[in-house]
């Protein structure tokens, strides 16, 4: 599947020696990605993901995970399968009972 020429979504997770979120999704055994129900991430998600103005199909949408903000930090592409509304997964970073946004996650891109 080709990068080039489909929306990015940019999105960041942070490593802890907690919660190790960027490498459990590099490495395929989370996924899911959850962004809360709030104003900011609602104008973002709908049916639909909102980039730089226009709405996108999730499926259309490649999603570009981030380790942080520094220069030098970590990232990769992933496929986007879906988008709902869900309760989250606890071992996955979710509280239990909450409905978040939910990314449905694919393949590694690159």
């Amino acid at each position: 599947m080709k990068i080039v020429k489909r929306p990015i979504l940019h999105l960041n997770l942070k490593d802890t020696h907690k919660e190790p979120w960027f490498d459990m999704v590099y490495n395929l055994v989370k996924k899911e990605e959850y962004r809360e129900i709030k104003p900011f991430w609602n104008r973002i998600f709908s049916s639909n993901i909102k980039i730089k103005g226009k709405y996108y199909h999730p499926t259309d949408v490649i999603i570009c995970f981030s380790n942080g903000y520094s220069k030098t930090r970590r990232q990769f592409f992933i496929e986007c399968k879906g988008l709902k509304v869900a309760e989250g997964k606890k071992e996955w970073g979710a509280k239990p009972g909450e409905q978040y946004h939910t990314l449905i996650l694919g393949d590694i891109l690159n």
